[in-house]
């Protein structure tokens, strides 16, 4: 049983599938076509004065099995794999009737705004929840210089 997409992301204009999705045209190749990769993953993006925090649910997997990246500068992908429970029949008389947890490969993508500090990411895992922080440039505040009137 593989992972299925979602459409949680369709009306998220940062998430990087939004566009692929939304082209008439099709010059931008959707998610499904570049990776045989499914997103069904469930991500929460909060925006603080020093940071953004991304919050994956990624219950059952183990750290090892996570990857967190930046491509091109400003894309953060959050990948992994979801083992598989063997549905296999391995001569204990076991049988499955139903079996809706999924398993197999997952990732999502979020093109990051200006500002995000790329070189500082760390992340983090938690009782199923990866914790992504990507810290923001400090807001420089103009310097000011009194300037002596003459006359």
């Amino acid at each position: 049983m593989a992972l299925v997409r979602s459409g949680a992301n369709v009306f998220d204009p940062l998430s990087v599938e939004f566009w692929a999705d939304a082209d008439p045209f099709g010059t931008v190749r959707s998610l499904a076509e570049r990776c045989p990769v499914l997103t069904n993953v469930r991500v929460d993006w909060k925006e603080t004065p020093a940071a953004h925090v991304f919050k994956a649910d990624l219950p059952g997997v183990r750290k090892d099995q996570a990857k967190v990246e930046v491509e091109d500068g400003d894309v953060l992908v959050i990948s992994g794999e979801r083992a598989r429970d063997e549905l296999a029949d391995d001569g204990k008389n076991e049988r499955w009737h139903h079996v809706e947890r999924s398993s197999g490969k997952f990732q999502r993508r979020f093109r990051l705004p200006r500002g995000a500090r790329v070189d500082q990411v760390s992340a983090s895992m938690d009782d199923g929840v990866l914790t992504v922080t990507v810290p923001k440039e400090q807001a420089k505040k103009p310097q000011v210089k009194a300037v002596q009137i003459s006359g």
